[in-house]
């Protein structure tokens, strides 16, 4: 009774421990799902305002909201590229180092030009947006290079293996279209090569048999044989002694 008790006991805590283990793993999902949402809203809300920055303003604050919208297009797009290629092409995975290292610079620059915006001073702002420009480009331009290549090399594989389905098929329709044998034809001559081989087997099996010996020939009958004696009923039967 005791035994029964303890595992059941044991199997008790393991169900509960399960459960919770479960709780904290959807728990968490929802919470990175909750989070992953927030982000997306937000992100979504922040280059709704820069692009109606760029269009309504004029001057420093425009072109700080415009070099910021398009930091972050490029990159955004750039980082959706690498990761969807590198599920397929596991050589992408050193561009994604190289762009998680351009990364870090955008987000240096997207922060400096977020900073600029909150400045009053227009002047000194301007002064610096040839420099900020200068960056904005190349890092714009390093992670278009890292996004079009990647979109290269999936294209390039995309055309082999389209090209090498494409004789595969070729192929296959060639020899559906080969009229010249027939499954009938096919299985007569198999059929043919199956009596040939049991005939072939046969006259080698006869071959081999010993000759059965000829049954003896019956002896030819005498040409006069002695007829047989007539004996009549007056005739007195032969002595014992006179025989011989």
């Amino acid at each position: 009774m005791e035994v029964a008790l303890i595992i059941f006991a044991l199997m008790l805590l393991t169900i509960v421990g399960l459960g919770a283990y479960l709780t904290v793993k959807a728990v968490g999902a929802a919470k990175r799902g909750v989070e992953r949402t927030v982000v997306q809203a937000r992100r979504t809300v922040e280059d709704t305002a820069l692009r109606a920055k760029s269009f309504g303003q004029v001057g420093v604050a425009g072109a700080l909201a415009q070099l910021r919208l398009d930091l972050r297009t490029s990159m955004r797009a750039t980082q959706l590229a690498l990761a969807e290629g590198a599920r397929a092409d596991a050589s992408l995975r050193e561009s994604l180092g190289l762009f998680e290292r351009l990364s870090a610079h955008g987000h240096e620059l997207d922060g400096e030009l977020k900073r600029l915006e909150q400045e009053p001073d227009r002047q000194r702002t301007a002064e610096l947006l040839p420099d900020l420009r200068e960056r904005a480009a190349r890092i714009i331009q390093s992670a278009d290079s890292l996004r079009w290549a990647a979109r290269d090399r999936a294209r390039r594989f995309a055309e082999d293996d389209l090209s090498l389905l494409s004789d595969q098929i070729q192929m296959e329709s060639g020899a559906l279209r080969d009229w010249s044998r027939e499954p009938v034809d096919d299985l007569a001559a198999a059929a043919a090569e199956w009596d040939a081989a049991q005939a072939a087997q046969s006259a080698q099996s006869a071959q081999s048999a010993p000759s059965p010996e000829p049954a003896p020939k019956p002896r030819p009958a005498a040409l006069n044989p002695p007829a047989p004696t007539v004996q009549y009923p007056w005739q007195k039967a032969p002595r014992p002694e006179s025989a011989g």
